[in-house]
């Protein structure tokens, strides 16, 4: 295996989806070395009380642009490049994988551009975790042989084509950050595929004790759950493998009404992230 010839001053950190214990035993390492931790929202609080050094400065920089309260890229990237440029060890600490859907190539980009080293450490995305919880094998054999991640946060991201294409697709389509455009979603399914024996879940908090699961056909989805408002993170995933829930789930759905994840517009994190900007400034 290549080894680092340098050690790294900078851990790029995936953090699991939710549930604590879904960490790898490496970020557990990185996250108890680091003297700086970027973290984003959506991350188990559980994880930093759990595994940060008591020495350690915990900084908020969550994204929530639905309440318009996201830190800049920019104000992130200058805050890893000073304190790594003090010699500090600093982890970025984002939810999930750290690759999927995210910025991470934001940050490599300017790591590589000042001659920082640094290590990306893999996590368990959401859509393992909220699938595994769900009781749904993304790739169960006789439902699908493959899996699609997507988003469908904007609604010119996915051409007409592709619609098209997805639409007769036997592939399981899994969906991040698309909790917004979903009646949307479902008509383009009803209106391009074919949808027999297919259905769609919507699974909210995935991984914490508040998750909750729910599914329906594509044909009944506006009269069941068209005008339900659902709880972020949401993942959406669309497939035959989706009636597999029914028999194979594992863990209760959440009878308690919560938020696991606090949005960045908490007073704590607010005040976090203006010391932030001034100190970015």
């Amino acid at each position: 295996m290549k080894q680092n010839t340098h050690s790294p001053q900078v851990y790029l950190v995936g953090a699991g989806p939710g549930d604590p214990d879904l960490i790898t035993v490496k970020a557990v390492k990185a996250i108890a070395s680091a003297d700086i931790i970027l973290c984003d929202r959506l991350v188990s609080p559980e994880i930093l009380s759990r595994y940060a050094n008591k020495k350690s400065e915990i900084i908020y920089v969550g994204k929530e642009c639905s309440k318009n309260a996201s830190t800049p890229q920019s104000h992130i990237n200058t805050l890893i490049i000073d304190f790594a440029s003090q010699g500090k060890t600093v982890v970025r600490l984002k939810g999930g994988d750290i690759s999927f859907f995210s910025n991470v190539l934001d940050e490599l980009k300017v790591l590589k551009e000042h001659h920082i080293p640094f290590e990306i450490i893999p996590g368990i995305t959401a859509a393992s975790g909220a699938a595994a919880y769900a009781g749904m094998p993304l790739t169960a054999r006789g439902y699908a042989t493959s899996v699609r991640f997507l988003t469908y946060y904007k609604t010119e991201i996915l051409s007409e084509e592709y619609w098209k294409e997805l639409g007769t697709s036997e592939d399981t389509l899994v969906f991040y950050m698309s909790k917004g455009n979903l009646n949307g979603l479902v008509e383009k399914f009803l209106a391009v595929g074919n949808t027999d024996d297919k259905k769609i879940a919507v699974i909210e908090q995935a991984t914490t004790p508040y998750q909750k699961v729910y599914t329906s056909s594509l044909e009944e989805f506006q009269e069941k759950l068209g005008n339900k408002t659902f709880v972020s993170p949401s993942l959406v995933i669309v497939g035959k493998v989706v009636n597999l829930h029914e028999e194979f789930a594992w863990l209760e759905s959440g009878k308690q009404e919560g938020i696991y994840f606090k949005s960045v517009t908490d007073g704590s994190l607010v005040s976090n992230i203006q010391n932030l900007f001034e100190y970015a400034v």
